[in-house]
């Protein structure tokens, strides 16, 4: 396969880049190279050479760059950072990246050049030894010589290339570099601007990688802001408006921070695409945080205006719509909740990770009792329909949907089944697993007879489609992205029908389906989960926050 044509690089190190090259061809070599040298002997030039040609579009797998970092000031956590931007995956801290990158076993090359300028080199170089135990990474290290990084980085397997040594340079090529060469001074770098890291304005405004290594270092917590800054730091890193990162900055905001920064903060958003309607963080207790949220759903029928919170122990709490106070929890907890709905009369269904589909009733949920309770003694529709799901797939449901009388589920091999009183219908609209679902029912207000739900399916293959049953897939991905759904929800809300989408880079996107907008947000965390309100509020659950946003009309 070929690919753009590569030029010389400089100063003779024609040897050094065949070298480089070579090294990423060889499934053979070990995975770590470390180039390294006295100062000024040309490593960041060759390092910038491989990167500006590896980078580019249409350039061959074997020489394809795919993550670097310049490493002078930063440490391990913007590190980790800047390369789960890059090779989009999210990630709050290194361990976090370690994780996402290896459960993706696709080849990847990552070059950090300048580790010895770093704020934190010591940390760094063991999250690159880290990385460079996964077989599927490739890991280049500029490391000035004699420092002690660089003698870390070699006691493991790795491949090493000094350029102060001869065999790395084409003499001839060099003198002639060095003869047309016009030497400068070397350009003197600004100080780190100051900024107030008790201001939430200034730190909103300010360059968010220098606030970002600042509240690291602190030893204060600065009212709660250091907290919340590093807790969503993933997210208030990138490319924003400074309201925009102070809607980022109050979702992260614990309950133990100085009480009047919500408020400064909350005025600081306008312009911004969201308002926090409310956030509950790890570790808040008024009300209580309800843990890592696995699993979301929009209560109906008996539980509505509340909303099911999954944790990571298969406990579902309910929490009111309005502000998240406590408002009870389901009986009898599902281990490992991989999915949850609730039906139109209020009973909610738990998928758990095994495929195992469970049926749980509210505990306020009204009984009948008497000679009613012994004449209604089978079971209810929705068990008649849970059971025809468990009779047709036995236990490979990997996620689910319920809308009006109709329960959708869907599996790894790309299938989803739609179960209602029409019967059952199943369709492929997946390369690989579907890992979310989503349905609104289309039954027009007066109409007789079931509702068919339009369904929205999410896969590890990157696209979200629609689908209604009785009718053909539609032909077109709704949306399709380099990288797989973690969450979808789907809603008829005061203001029309909305569809969320939850993406495994952290991103979360709302498309008001008549009229195309689409607002987006990132909370800093991996995005385990959505849920829509009637009312138009988006929840979004991750391991650290829980978050009530309400999309706000942008004036121009």
């Amino acid at each position: 396969m070929t690919g753009p044509v590569w030029s010389r690089p400089e100063a003779g190190r024609e040897p050094a880049a065949t070298a480089l090259l070579a090294w990423l061809a060889d499934a053979r070599a070990p995975r770590l190279c470390i180039v390294t040298g006295s100062a000024g002997c040309g490593k960041s030039a060759l390092l910038a050479w491989l990167i500006g040609h590896g980078t580019r579009d249409g350039e061959r797998p074997e020489r394809r760059v795919h993550g670097f970092v310049p490493l002078a000031g930063q440490t391990a956590l913007t590190t980790a950072w800047t390369l789960a931007q890059q090779l989009s995956v999210a990630a709050r801290t290194p361990g976090e990246l370690l994780t996402a990158l290896s459960a993706d076993e696709r080849r990847t090359v990552l070059v950090l050049p300048d580790l010895h300028a770093a704020q934190t080199p010591a940390a760094i170089t063991e999250l690159l030894l880290r990385l460079s135990e996964l077989p599927h990474l490739r890991v280049l290290v500029e490391v000035r010589s004699g420092r002690a990084e660089a003698e870390a980085l070699m006691k493991g397997p790795s491949a090493v290339m000094n350029l102060d040594e001869a065999q790395w340079t084409d003499p001839d090529r060099h003198a002639e570099w060095a003869t047309g060469r016009n030497p400068s001074e070397p350009v003197p770098q600004p100080e780190p601007e100051a900024v107030d890291l008790n201001d939430p304005a200034a730190v909103c405004a300010a360059d968010p990688w220098q606030v970002s290594v600042r509240y690291e270092r602190s030893g204060d917590d600065h009212g709660g802001l250091r907290a919340a800054w590093l807790r969503a730091g993933a997210s208030l890193t990138r490319e924003q408006s400074p309201a925009e990162r102070a809607v980022v900055l109050l979702s992260a905001l614990g309950d133990d921070a100085d009480p009047r920064l919500p408020d400064r903060l909350a005025a600081l958003t306008d312009g911004a695409a969201w308002r926090v309607v409310w956030r509950r963080v790890r570790g808040d207790i008024r009300p209580p945080w309800p843990g890592p949220a696995r699993a979301l759903s929009s209560g109906r029928g008996h539980l509505a205006g509340t909303v099911l919170v999954a944790d990571h122990q298969g406990t579902v709490r309910l929490v009111r719509e309005t502000d998240a106070a406590p408002a009870g929890r389901l009986p009898d907890p599902v281990g490992q909740v991989a999915a949850l709905a609730v039906a139109a009369e209020g009973d909610a269904l738990v998928l758990d990770a095994q495929g195992g589909l469970h049926v749980r009733h509210a505990p306020a949920a009204p009984r009948t009792t008497g000679l009613s309770a012994l004449l209604e003694d089978g079971p209810t529709p929705l068990e008649q329909l849970v059971e025809t799901v468990r009779a047709s797939l036995g236990n490979r449901s990997r996620t689910l949907a319920a809308c009006g009388d109709a329960l959708t589920v869907a599996d790894d091999t790309g299938h989803v089944h739609a179960f209602g009183p029409w019967g059952g219908e199943t369709v492929r609209l997946h390369e690989g697993a579907v890992t979310a679902l989503a349905a609104l029912d289309l039954a027009a207000p007066g109409e007789d007879g079931p509702g068919i739900p339009l369904v929205y399916s999410g896969g590890a293959d990157g696209t979200v489609r629609a689908w209604g049953p009785g009718a053909e897939p539609l032909a077109v991905p709704v949306r399709v992205r380099a990288c797989p759904v973690s969450a979808l929800a789907a809603a008829v809300t005061d203001t029309g029908p909305v569809l969320a989408i939850g993406w495994a880079d952290g991103l979360v996107e709302h498309q008001c389906l008549d009229n195309g907008t689409v607002r987006t947000y990132r909370p800093g965390p991996a995005v385990h989960a959505l849920a829509l309100t009637d009312s138009g509020a988006l929840l979004i659950g991750t391991d650290e926050t829980l978050v009530c946003l309400r999309p706000v009309t942008v004036t121009p």
